[in-house]
């Protein structure tokens, strides 16, 4: 049997003199109105979470289960998701709010940060390892997976270790498998397996190769360890993010030798690379695996794939030809699951920002000062206030206060509805798709008018220069009433841009804008607010909403 508590999550909470918020009924404004996993009649549809939720881990404690993804520079970081079916998942939290080291992550730091992260219950605990590609791999702790959250522990100071997963045995003792990011560590496409604390909170012995995967295996990352009829499993995605497929080891003991098998790989489908993500098992006992696919400009979108044993070997997804080898399902029955069923679910994405906090969906691309953004709910809009732009700025791939969300779907329209208070000449509002390549329809304040424009910026990583559209002046006895800023995302991240003064017709403005991925992560669209001159006094925008349709 796998090795998660049985004991429901309420149960043992409420033992503790915890509530656990968010686990109501999702209602029906926070459903998604540009994909829903759950087609209504007992299956469901892949992905079924169509946003980046890159390198996912999943576990179940009772009739509830809990994924976490790679959040890198992203804050909040790691989000937390619940379900209680796999097909309907909304977030509920995230671990921190400011990722450490503060000073480090002040500064944007596309790619770096948190890797993908391992989430297991122990204990009547809740553990997340993670990776710092950088500085090492990391522990934090939660009774509640809502959060408050442990500072994180560093369990080991390294470059270059990555993709860390813990395994606890029936004899007390326990063990960490990871990988190495070539990049840092000068070697790739291997797995070491380190004893550790029975507190899961250190390291206390030497790191063991236990399987090389140069040969059948390239590019071997991303290890979770299980255990299961007295096999020792680990479950490593091989070949590449964008081209690869999903590997499972096992072995009789935990530091091998391990024999290797693929299990699934992309057969006559249209699913790219499935791999790198979660074996989980339902209370009716059966078993699922969840893992993500490079989509591009959308990042990489999270599949759940029916899974079965064959020989004390699994084949996830469908085999048609029974040689062990699954290829994944595009839709299929939802799990079976004990319990009422649960209603329909998707991660936020539209906020009407009524509340004192931001939407759980929004992330800044770096630790944020707090006066950078103020939610007031009571008024019923989110107030922004300009930011001096970095110094040497070149672009925005180097500002930290970008407010982004993931994309939802392949198709859908992004608009909010603003009102710009600027106070000081070059103070800018924008709604920005960010990448590689980036895109946004902004608001300038310049000799006392305001003008609006679109700007485009090819491979902002590289401080590419941007180039803006001529503007179009805004009429005086408009500029100090709300403004409607819009963009359309087509088949392929095609993006067009388009303004509005009455909230019914919209005016394209710009060309058509082909969206780009970021730095292992997918685009992600949203809001900034911006000055170019020190001043000690900022403008500031009023959000009043934003709206995903």
């Amino acid at each position: 049997m796998l090795h998660f508590l049985r004991r429901p999550l309420k149960t043992l909470l409420l033992a503790a003199g915890l509530a656990l918020p968010g686990l109501a009924a999702a209602q029906s404004s926070d459903l998604s109105k540009v994909w829903v996993p759950d087609l209504g009649d007992g299956r469901y549809q892949n992905p079924v979470l169509y946003a980046d939720y890159s390198d996912p881990d999943v576990v179940r404690v009772g009739a509830d289960y809990y994924l976490t993804s790679s959040s890198f520079n992203a804050v909040p970081g790691l989000q937390i998701l619940h379900s209680r079916d796999l097909v309907n998942w909304r977030i509920i939290g995230a671990v921190f709010q400011q990722q450490p080291p503060l000073a480090r992550y002040r500064e944007v730091q596309h790619g770096n940060g948190v890797w993908a992260p391992a989430i297991r219950f122990h204990r009547g605990e809740f553990y997340i390892y993670y990776p710092d590609p950088d500085l090492g791999i990391f522990v934090t702790k939660a009774k509640n997976p809502a959060g408050p959250w442990s500072a994180p522990v560093c369990v080991k100071e390294a470059k270059g270790w990555i993709d860390p997963c813990p395994l606890w045995d029936e004899d007390g003792r326990a063990y960490l498998v990871h990988g190495f990011a070539g990049s840092r560590a000068g070697i790739k496409s291997v797995l070491a397996v380190s004893p550790m604390a029975p507190d899961g909170l250190s390291l206390i012995g030497d790191d063991v190769l236990v399987f090389d995967g140069h040969a059948r295996h390239p590019t071997l990352e991303g290890p979770k360890f299980y255990k299961r009829n007295g096999y020792y499993y680990i479950f490593a995605p091989g070949g590449g993010v964008s081209t690869g497929w999903q590997t499972v080891l096992r072995s009789r003991s935990v530091l091998g030798p391990y024999e290797d098998r693929i299990v699934m790989d992309q057969g006559r489908t249209a699913v790219n690379g499935p791999h790198q993500g979660a074996w989980i098992d339902t209370n009716t006992g059966e078993d699922w695996f969840l893992h993500f696919q490079d989509q591009g400009a959308y990042g990489r979108v999270v599949h759940l794939q029916p899974m079965s044993w064959k020989n004390d070997w699994p084949v996830i997804g469908h085999d048609p030809d029974g040689d062990g080898k699954g290829e994944p399902v595009l839709t299929y029955a939802k799990p079976r699951v004990k319990g009422k069923a649960q209603p329909l679910a998707t991660p936020a994405t539209s906020d009407e920002f009524s509340g004192n906090r931001l939407g759980l969906q929004w992330q800044w691309h770096a630790n944020a000062q707090d006066y950078w953004a103020y939610p007031n709910g009571p008024q019923g809009y989110l107030r922004l206030y300009s930011v001096l732009l970095p110094e040497g700025f070149r672009n925005l791939w180097q500002a930290p206060n970008l407010l982004l969300q993931k994309l939802p779907a392949e198709t859908f329209t992004a608009t909010t509805k603003l009102t710009f208070s600027p106070r000081v000449e070059g103070e800018k509002l924008g709604l920005i798709m960010m990448g590689l390549d980036y895109a946004y329809l902004s608001l300038t304040y310049q000799g006392g008018k305001l003008l609006l424009g679109q700007s485009v910026c090819r491979n902002a990583d590289k401080l590419g220069p941007e180039t803006s559209t001529a503007p179009v002046e805004v009429p005086a006895a408009q500029a100090k009433e709300p403004l409607y800023l819009r963009v359309a995302v087509k088949a392929g991240a095609r993006c067009q841009f388009s303004y509005s003064y009455d909230g019914q017709t919209f005016q394209p403005l710009g060309a058509e804008f082909q969206a780009r991925e970021g730095k292992w992560i997918g685009a992600k669209m949203g809001l900034f607010c911006s000055r170019p001159s020190k001043f000690n006094d900022s403008g500031s925008a009023d959000v009043d909403w934003f709206r995903v349709e």
